[in-house]
């Protein structure tokens, strides 16, 4: 293989990065602008569910994940709680309403990755392992993962775990494997009393609509609709019998969910230079192979 100058290198890294820095908003807006029959979505109606963590059952068997025995021993009321072998997760709130009775006094929710449209975990990411793929879900390449935890201090639900054996962030998956083989999340198949739809996001949105409605039909006035509008719109869409006021006591739901500034400085200053950096550490290897072969001969 022939030696090429530096200044055809310079020339042929300088066209990379700016293929790369095109390619990174070109996807970014394709993402954004994909007609939203194309992406998948979840619904989790609140109401329905009964806190029977068949949900995590389910994920735990797909993804080959050791089951946490301990969180079954009891009810853990409060914040879920996330790790590399707990990706989804049951939580488990009193709600204080007048004339409800001991049994109806419970609120439970399923809780994992949001696969938010605008995640701060992608924008943070140093070295592009956190990608939307063509469903809409939000991705970690462990090929390309280094470990250093920046989308797990960013996310914004908190729903990252870290993996220390193998020095990589891991999360729900929205069973990506199972979708290419024509199947449903595992989670939602598990599901025994029927909280958990699979579907499109344009169905998910109608099913959900028509249960609010339901809801309020029969006594729930205040029941809406949490994840189409926040945070540009989330994978997981879920119905609130008890609204989204005091979504996060009652649900563990921020009523206003954002992603950090920072993320959004990161984002913005460092992520468009990413290549650049890339194309500059390549050019230096290059430049010191070159130095240590002259110092040999």
């Amino acid at each position: 293989m022939g030696v090429i100058s530096r200044r055809k290198f310079i020339k042929t890294a300088s066209a990379i990065t700016a293929t790369a820095c095109i390619s990174n908003l070109a996807f970014t807006k394709s993402v954004a602008e994909a007609g939203a029959q194309d992406k998948v979505s979840m619904l989790i109606d609140t109401s329905k569910c009964t806190g029977c963590r068949s949900c995590m059952i389910g994920c735990n068997k797909w993804n080959e994940l050791p089951i946490d025995v301990n969180k079954f021993k009891a009810v853990e009321e409060g914040r879920p709680r996330f790790s590399s072998t707990r990706w989804v997760d049951v939580v488990f709130n009193r709600h204080n309403g007048d004339g409800r009775s001991i049994q109806e006094n419970w609120l439970y929710t399923r809780y994992s990755c949001m696969h938010c449209t605008d995640a701060a975990c992608i924008k943070v990411c140093p070295v592009g392992a956190i990608e939307h793929s063509e469903l809409g879900t939000v991705d970690i390449n462990p090929r390309r993962c280094i470990g250093c935890n920046y989308c797990i201090a960013n996310c914004t639900f908190n729903v990252i775990g870290f993996d220390r054996a193998r020095n990589i962030a891991r999360k729900c998956t929205f069973c990506s494997d199972r979708l290419i083989q024509g199947m449903i999340p595992a989670c939602a198949q598990a599901c025994l009393p029927g909280a958990i739809t699979f579907g499109t996001r344009n169905n998910i949105k109608s099913i959900a609509s028509a249960r609010v409605e339901e809801l309020r039909r029969k006594g729930s006035p205040q029941a809406d609709l949490y994840g189409l509008k926040e945070l540009d719109g989330l994978g997981m869409v879920y119905v609130l019998e008890m609204g989204k006021e005091n979504s996060e006591a009652n649900y563990a739901l921020p009523e206003n969910p954002e992603v950090p500034q920072a993320a959004r400085v990161w984002g913005t200053v460092y992520k468009p230079f990413r290549s650049i950096l890339v194309a500059a550490l390549f050019f230096a290897l290059w430049v010191n192979k070159g130095e240590s072969a002259v110092k040999k001969d």
